[in-house]
């Protein structure tokens, strides 16, 4: 454990050492994950495609476009729910630093094609496809997305068997995004998304139910905390989009009705958003109860987490630079809304520095000093096409392709990392490992202009 004081006080040793006090170049990792992003593309690539390892792949899907969760082909609709509000937060709240990146066309494009996918898999009013492709048979498969033959089953949610995790994150992912695009003046873009938000919203709440009692996500993402919390959340981004007030009453009504009174200590992640609807509900309502809720949690994660030698804090052994950096983005968005905002920041800074290299290691592919090179990712994995991808699995060398920007898992609790392919644990990436990466890095760049 690891309190406040000592984290200062490892802060100012570290930049003593030039660790931190050299800095990173927050924008070249801006970039580059946003190129990851790009890598797991699925469906027909645009005619800008800037990752030559990769074609066309699964256009006979059910929803050829989206992205690929992780180093699998599955395209998992709850975690990517989650990823593009993440991406989406970022957006909103960083949008001069992407512009001062010169990102901001190529993240629009990147959000752009996750609303598109969850746009598309929104077939009617009540009906939703949450899933494309059997997670069971395609982790049976080492090779490419371009080279899959295997059945590739969707899976909807229905008025007669919904899914409000699935379609609350949604309706919650889709009306962020509106909030960027008519940030940015593309007002149609805009429309469309807070629509189909809307109507997302609604499904979820009336049509309440457990997104895998209607598809096989169970074993991957499961929802163990229920769905009041994306149903908070959702209602919390509705009324940040439209501005009307019924939103923000089912949002504190789903709060009380669903006894979300207590800290979250387990970090904000693709399961569960109480520490997002939180601070989204402090935020919009300044209420004495959200304020204690959010004093807690700020005073839990800097005092009383766990934290590495190194200095990350450690929520969990699966992709823990993943689990802290997704935790960090809230945070950061308590400090842009003026609480403990200098002592918020630094916090933020410190843990997307060891990501970057502080510890000493890059843990970004392509970035950095001694960056991954055998992440655990199928496509990255092969060597160029036609080649056949099998037995590259094994492959003692790294990855024949390098996949630009993309956040491993990370180490254990004593800061112990291998590169090791097989090593799914700390070295899995996936969509939701990036997300509040991206968003932070995105900070640091609009900081470091605030800065100057």
């Amino acid at each position: 454990m690891r309190c406040i004081a000592s984290l200062l006080l490892l802060l100012v040793a570290l930049s003593g050492t030039g660790v931190i006090a050299q800095g990173f170049d927050y924008a070249d990792a801006l970039g580059k994950s946003i190129l990851f992003y790009e890598a797991q593309r699925s469906g027909r690539l645009p005619a800008n495609n800037r990752i030559d390892w990769r074609a066309d792949s699964a256009v006979d899907d059910i929803v050829p476009q989206g992205w690929y969760d992780a180093g699998d082909h599955v395209k998992f609709g709850f975690p990517l729910g989650f990823t593009i509000t993440m991406l989406a937060w970022g957006g909103v709240n960083y949008q001069a630093g992407y512009e001062a990146a010169g990102q901001l066309q190529w993240f629009k494009e990147c959000l752009q094609w996750g609303t598109d996918y969850l746009i598309a898999a929104h077939v009617s009013k009540y009906e939703f496809y949450g899933q494309v492709g059997d997670g069971d048979v395609d982790h049976t498969f080492w090779g490419r997305p371009e080279d899959m033959t295997m059945p590739r089953p969707a899976f909807m949610i229905t008025s007669e068997h919904g899914g409000s995790e699935l379609a609350g994150e949604s309706a919650a992912a889709l009306a962020a995004s509106s909030i960027f695009y008519r940030n940015i003046g593309e007002g149609a873009l805009a429309n469309e998304a807070l629509q189909h938000a809307r109507e997302l919203f609604e499904f979820a709440d009336i049509y309440r139910g457990n997104y895998t009692d209607s598809m096989p996500s169970d074993g991957y993402y499961g929802s163990f905390s229920g769905y009041g919390d994306e149903l908070t959340w959702a209602a919390c981004w509705l009324f940040k989009a439209t501005g009307e007030q019924a939103y923000l009453d089912m949002a504190e009504g789903f709060f009380e009705s669903f006894y979300q009174n207590y800290p979250v200590t387990w970090g904000h992640s693709w399961e569960t958003k109480l520490l997002g609807a939180h601070v989204l509900l402090y935020e919009l309502t300044g209420k004495t109860a959200y304020f204690n809720l959010v004093e807690a949690e700020v005073d839990f994660y800097l005092n009383q987490a766990d934290y590495t030698p190194m200095g990350l804090m450690y929520l969990g052994d699966w992709g823990s630079i993943r689990g802290c950096l997704n935790t960090v983005l809230p945070l950061m968005h308590l400090a842009d809304q003026g609480y403990m905002t200098n002592e918020l920041r630094t916090f933020a800074r410190s843990q997307i520095d060891y990501a970057l290299g502080s510890s000493g290691r890059s843990y970004v592919v392509g970035f950095g000093v001694n960056p991954p090179q055998k992440p655990h990712h199928r496509g990255s994995s092969c060597p160029d096409m036609p080649e056949s991808c099998d037995g590259w699995f094994d492959n003692p060398g790294p990855n024949p392709q390098v996949l630009y920007g993309a956040l491993v898992g990370g180490p254990d609790i004593n800061d112990y990392y291998v590169d090791d392919r097989g090593d799914y644990v700390k070295n899995e990436v996936a969509l939701d490992y990036n997300c509040g990466f991206q968003s932070i890095l995105a900070g640091m760049v609009q900081l470091g202009l605030q800065e100057k």
